[in-house]
Parts: C-alpha cells; structure tokens; sequence
C-alpha cells in the first residue's frame, strides 16, 4: 500500500509499532515494556537491604563462632558467650550434620554449611524482592 503524505501529515494505514512520532514519549499511557525505571527508595530496594543486612550479620556471627572456637576463645567472656548463643540460635539444626572424630573439625563444617546456606537462600530472598 502506499501512503500518501501532505506537509508531515500521513493518509493511509499506520503502523501501530512506529516510534517514528515524537509526541508516543509523552503519551500517559505509553509504557515501554523492555524499560524498567527504578527509583531510589523504592520499598522492594529498602526490603533487600534490609534482608541483607540479616544476613551479613548472621554470616558475621557464624565466622566469629568459629574463629573462637578454632582459636580456644575464653568461654568465659560475655561477648564469646553471647556469640556463642546467637550462632546456636542461627544454626537452626544444622550444628551436627557432619560428625568427624575431630570435634573442631565437625564445628568448621556444620556452621560454615550454615553460613553458606543463610547466604544462598538470603540472595534468593533478594533476587524475588527486587523482581
């Protein structure tokens, strides 16, 4: 087919996908489905840090346990014990998966799986919310 055109205005079939025209960027309800815009402080970004922080600071606290274990930290002090406590309470059951007639040895595996699995399944967290 073949358009006619007078002084830039076009007779004839148009082509809906033509961005050609510069007046489709200011059209309100024109959004650009391969363009995603995201804006500082959006609430899915203030989540993901949020959950990353979490999960830093129990990563953090998983290497300290071991670190004071490896080390033969005072159980004695109040910040190794409270270490202590916070890495019992984050390793949700995965304090005895391995059980090597090395009990040092047993420590590093379990809590560095425990590490390892609170980090994998925090980047999944992350990567939903920021969807």
């Amino acid at each position: 087919m073949i358009a006619v055109t007078m002084r830039g205005m076009s007779y004839g079939p148009q082509d809906p996908y033509d961005r050609r025209d510069a007046d489709y960027r200011y059209d309100r309800d024109y959004r650009d489905p391969y363009e995603r815009r995201r804006r500082p402080g959006q609430v899915g970004d203030t989540v993901a840090r949020i959950v990353r922080i979490v999960v830093s600071i129990v990563v953090l606290v998983f290497a300290l346990h071991v670190l004071f274990v490896v080390l033969d930290a005072n159980q004695g002090n109040g910040f190794v014990s409270f270490i202590y406590t916070l890495a019992q309470t984050f390793v949700l059951g995965l304090g005895d998966v391995f059980t090597p007639d090395d009990a040092l040895l047993g420590v590093v595996l379990n809590y560095a799986l425990a590490a390892l699995i609170w980090f994998i399944v925090g980047q999944i967290i992350i990567k939903i919310i920021r969807r």
